[in-house]
């Protein structure tokens, strides 16, 4: 009898968990790397809420969904690249604002909201490219973080 009430209580767990998954598969590409991290990012998600669920009967399963969700918020910050991207509010703190886009040609062209002389737009590209590669490298930093610290903790992520 417990096995026949336990194949309906799979079965449902199974149909609710396709359900669960079918926006993730509907919205996946093959074309870019970034869909499986929003897969692996869905499961982290699964996972913690069920470690943080009254259904987990680890012990210290409460500090293993923070050690997740820890991972999930730094993969957000990384795949969003807020560390790279970072350049653009300080140089429109120091600049003001500005546009950038190609011009029919293809040129890069930028639009500042104040006139700047042609030295001092050179002293601001100048300033705007070291800042770029500060970024950059910080978005690798970050990025390296992130899975040094999945490496360090996924085996700990089970129930």
């Amino acid at each position: 009898m417990v096995d026949f009430i336990y194949f309906f209580k799979r079965r449902y767990w199974q149909i609710r968990n396709v359900f669960r998954w079918l926006p993730v598969i509907w919205n996946q590409f093959d074309f870019d790397y970034v869909y499986s991290i929003r897969a692996f990012r869905f499961q982290l998600e699964k996972t913690a809420n069920f470690m943080e669920s009254d259904k987990s009967h680890t012990m210290n399963a409460k500090m293993r969904a923070s050690k997740i969700r820890t991972a999930i918020r730094l993969m957000d910050k990384v795949y969003a690249e807020e560390y790279a991207l970072a350049y653009f509010e300080e140089i429109e703190r120091l600049y003001g604002k500005h546009e950038w886009f190609f011009d029919k040609d293809g040129s890069y062209v930028v639009k500042w909201d104040k006139a700047y002389s042609d030295d001092e737009l050179g002293d601001i590209e100048i300033h705007r490219n070291k800042l770029m590669l500060e970024c950059r490298e910080k978005q690798a930093r970050a990025h390296k973080l992130l899975w040094e610290y999945i490496e360090h903790n996924i085996q700990t992520w089970w129930d």
